[in-house]
């Protein structure tokens, strides 16, 4: 049997695939066999991705809205869009955690040309200037002259200071992040130039879904019982991750919603960060 990708190939099913997927919504083996049953016999040669993920998506949240939720996490991801600005702060907020201080959408001079720097994160001695790549596609990749030109960029602001912070600082080193995939080019050429890059699958231990789920720093846009107009509000308001609302459910205020509902969603979102881990990027 075969699934149909967004691009329209034809790739073979893999039931183990599936199940790992499903398994990392948390749900246990039991619940994850379970869902993996009843999705069978729904199952037809040619099926899309979109609609199994539908299904599977469907059949997690009949468990537990927080499974659906962590399920959902790539999803979640492109609802930053559509331009990325949100995504911007969501990964400000994913270098916080590690320490770094950090600010968003800052212009500076370089060396030869002026650079528009989507994060710029601190710590110590150290300062990055970190581009953000956002793709709305579903299987998008971010070809080899990406990080080609992110290198350009990195070597024309090294060694000029900036004062963003409470001293003036150095740019130290550069980081290119994307919520999409790495061709096998893109990863070639950043590996010999040792360049640091996180995408959705790459590295291959700490890529961006391994570190969100680690971490437990999901966008709010992962809540199931929010809808697009709800996410929006949020994000509008510096509501950025799950956590950011389970720390403050005053954010809740914002949106026109009964109060039941209101401790459905915050239910919601402490399960899905309960077992947050404490780690450094």
């Amino acid at each position: 049997m075969y699934v149909k990708k967004y691009s329209g190939e034809l790739v073979p099913f893999e039931p183990q695939k599936l199940k790992h997927s499903l398994s990392k919504s948390e749900a246990s083996e039991e619940e994850v066999e379970k869902v993996f049953q009843r999705i069978q016999p729904r199952l037809y040669d040619g099926i899309s991705t979109r609609e199994l993920y539908e299904l599977a998506f469907d059949l997690l949240k009949n468990h537990r809205d927080s499974y659906a939720a962590r399920y959902s996490l790539k999803k979640a991801l492109r609802d930053l869009g559509p331009e990325g600005f949100y995504f911007e702060k969501w990964i400000g907020k994913l270098f916080a955690n590690g320490g770094y201080q950090t600010i968003t959408g800052k212009t500076v001079q370089g060396h030869a040309v002026t650079h528009e720097i989507d994060v710029i994160a601190t710590k110590g001695d150290t300062m990055l200037a970190i581009e953000c790549k956002f793709r709305n596609d579903v299987d998008a990749k971010i070809s080899v002259t990406t990080p080609m030109y992110f290198l350009s960029r990195v070597k024309d602001i090294k060694g000029l200071s900036f004062s963003f912070f409470e001293t003036s600082q150095q740019f130290t080193d550069g980081w290119l992040v994307t919520n999409a995939y790495l061709t096998t080019d893109s990863i070639r050429f950043g590996e010999y130039y040792k360049l640091n890059m996180l995408a959705w699958d790459y590295p291959a231990k700490n890529n961006i879904k391994n570190k969100v789920d680690n971490l437990a720093l999901y966008p709010v846009t992962c809540l199931t019982n929010l809808n697009s107009m709800e996410k929006s509000l949020l994000l509008k308001n510096g509501c950025i991750l799950v956590r950011d609302l389970v720390e403050n459910p005053d954010y809740l205020q914002y949106l026109q919603t009964a109060t039941h509902q209101k401790k459905r969603i915050l239910i919601e979102a402490q399960e899905l960060i309960h077992s947050l881990v404490t780690e450094e990027i």
